[in-house]
């Protein structure tokens, strides 16, 4: 039986040898880096979108809004709630 010591030993003495890609692994790799690419670039674009918007309100002195109109959890004593005779 082989040792794993001896045998990681044994594989990190081997040269490397890469694999070779296909034609529609080469295509596929290009198109994903394409599409990070474009990925990165609308998030960059949208970023820009709201830091330009964001200067407009600051340059107009628009305040932001304080007061929100609903709540989840809105102030006050809690609504009694009828208990169900099964939870009893």
């Amino acid at each position: 039986m082989v040792d794993p010591a001896q045998e990681q030993t044994r594989i990190s003495q081997e040269p490397h040898a890469p694999e070779a890609l296909g034609v529609g692994g080469f295509f596929g790799s290009v198109l994903y880096g394409i599409g990070v690419s474009l990925g990165l670039a609308l998030l960059w674009m949208m970023e820009v979108v709201r830091n330009a918007y964001f200067r407009a309100l600051d340059r107009l002195n628009v305040r932001p809004r304080r007061r929100r109109s609903a709540s989840a959890f809105p102030p006050g004593q809690p609504r009694k709630r009828p208990q169900s005779p099964v939870s009893s």
